[in-house]
């Protein structure tokens, strides 16, 4: 009598996290490309100050999105769980651990771009600085950001989809393709931690040609969810394993 109840559990929890994925991924693109990289003048400083001051509001909601994002991304990990802990759970649990060490790190990081916005308007204290100082402290701190972001959470970014795609390869009810392209997507994001460590000048980013992986993973949540019939199996096959 159960059956039908959790069949529809799994469909509705497979949309929902194409659903968080979409979300993620539109206040990530929002808070990168609307914002920083429209406001923040690569070797700038002075520039980077006026343009943050100018557009105070947008930069502010450029953190609430990213923070919105991360939030989000606690729950798609949680659905992501409970769409893959019956091919293998201790896989599963590794995501998860991953995904809460990035989002973690990548809301501390936050604080520096506070800062930045602090050191330029932040009150009477500043009046210590001469301008040219409270400018150069505001790019060090978005440096700082944009490293911790990067380098530091890009890590654990990246690494949280090895673990996924090995378990879309094996789930058998979402496309194995989907799997090994999000495995590459995880390689991309480690080669660009690599690179930006070691070769800061080289300016290329490998992930913007991999990421693919992801978006075939969302849209596939999204439109097609998950071949319930499948998940079943497998469900009936982890009851059936040893614990």
């Amino acid at each position: 009598m159960t059956k039908p109840f959790r069949t529809l559990s799994i469909a509705a929890t497979a949309r929902l996290a194409g659903v968080c994925y979409l979300i993620l991924a539109i206040c990530g693109a929002f808070a990168e490309f609307g914002v920083r990289q429209r406001l923040i003048v690569p070797g700038e400083a002075a520039a980077t100050a006026q343009k943050l001051l100018d557009n105070a509001g947008l930069f502010r909601l450029g953190i609430v999105a990213e923070l919105l994002g991360q939030v989000v991304f606690v729950f798609l990990v949680l659905a992501l769980f409970d769409l893959f802990k019956v091919v293998h759970r201790r896989r599963a649990v590794l995501m998860v651990v991953l995904v809460l060490l990035a989002v973690g790190l990548t809301a501390l990081n936050l604080v520096k771009q506070g800062a930045a916005l602090f050191v330029l308007d932040g009150g009477a204290w500043t009046a210590a600085f001469e301008p040219a100082q409270r400018e150069a402290l505001a790019s060090l701190f978005l440096d700082l950001h944009g490293f911790g972001y990067g380098v530091v959470a890009l890590v654990f970014f990246g690494l949280r989809l090895l673990p996924l795609g090995a378990l879309i390869v094996r789930s058998g009810f979402v496309p194995e393709v989907a799997g090994w392209l999000v495995a590459l997507a995880g390689v991309g994001y480690l080669v660009d931690v690599l690179i930006a460590t070691l070769a800061p000048n080289v300016g290329f980013v490998l992930s913007e040609f991999t990421f693919v992986g992801e978006l075939l993973l969302m849209g596939w949540l999204l439109a097609k969810g998950v071949n319930v019939d499948a998940w079943r199996t497998r469900y009936a096959q982890a009851l059936t394993e040893p614990a």
